[in-house]
């Protein structure tokens, strides 16, 4: 194991060691961590292995493990080292082909239902960007008279979301194609998401190691004030959506401003703001100026 002796056989004596390790990378949960990244190598639960901490971990597994805890302790995302990450109320497969989807954009599909109370009125969906396919199927999973469309730039991406959508049973009402954001289309749609690229280009260095050097530059950099992707998005939006459709975007902290201002220039609305878990305004939801 990086960093430290081989801590033995047992459970407990690979944790603790683990823990050790993950907290002087820097890790800000290690010991869950440690817990996360053994469950997951040993294929159970992480109650399991508190249940009994004495219980032998096998020499090929003690491998695999330091193996994840040295990817790790490089910063590698923890979703690409299991393979998945939980959404909404999901179980996503990741790559380093997308971003990892995180909690705070869940304001974003919180946003989208509220503007639809009556879920029966979604019923078609586009989502730009889609990267694992996070959004789109989260509402369609809210909202089960819908068929939803995914495009990303990145083939890849495309194809990954494609796999999320069978997965989570959904591939019957979701479809995904690689293009360059809505480029491919010549349709309405009841709901438009995206949560698009808005870090400014010159400040993508300073994220922390997992977003800086392992997800991909592509859905990260807004270019050098970070709105790029929101001047394309909402200077496309009123012919996208339908009558009473709505436009729902992920923004970066402060950005509120900048977007209005573009999406007032395109004929657009603010009907309404959502903040994410830490209180940042992170959802807002536009509609085309009466």
């Amino acid at each position: 194991m990086s960093g430290c002796a081989d801590p033995g056989g047992s459970v407990g004596a690979w944790l603790c060691q683990a823990g050790q390790v993950l907290r002087a990378a820097g890790i800000e949960q290690p010991r869950l961590e440690a817990r996360w990244l053994l469950a997951h190598v040993l294929g159970c639960r992480e109650e399991d292995l508190l249940r009994d901490p004495r219980a032998p971990v096998p020499a090929g597994k003690g491998r695999a493990f330091a193996e994840l805890l040295r990817r790790r302790t490089a910063r590698e995302p923890l979703a690409h080292l299991v393979g998945h990450v939980g959404f909404w109320t999901l179980d996503l497969a990741v790559s380093d082909a997308t971003l990892v989807p995180r909690p705070d954009t869940e304001a974003v599909v919180e946003a989208a239902l509220a503007a639809f109370p009556d879920r029966s009125q979604v019923r078609r969906v586009l989502d730009l960007g889609t990267g694992t396919g996070a959004l789109l199927l989260a509402v369609l999973a809210e909202c089960p008279g819908a068929w939803g469309l995914g495009i990303d730039v990145a083939p890849a991406a495309a194809a990954l979301a494609a796999r999320n959508a069978a997965a989570n049973g959904l591939a019957a009402r979701a479809g995904f194609v690689a293009g360059d954001w809505d480029a491919p289309l010549a349709g309405r749609f009841d709901l438009v998401l995206s949560n698009p690229p808005y870090i400014e280009s010159g400040a993508i260095a300073d994220l922390m190691p997992e977003v800086a050097l392992h997800e991909p530059r592509l859905a990260l950099d807004g270019g050098l004030d970070g709105l790029d992707a929101y001047r394309r998005i909402l200077r496309r939006a009123p012919f996208l959506l339908a009558p009473g459709g709505r436009l729902v975007l992920e923004i970066g902290a402060g950005q509120r401003p900048g977007v209005e201002a573009i999406a007032r220039r395109e004929g657009l609305a603010l009907l309404a703001a959502d903040r994410d878990l830490g209180g940042v305004e992170r959802a807002l939801v536009f509609g085309l100026a009466a």
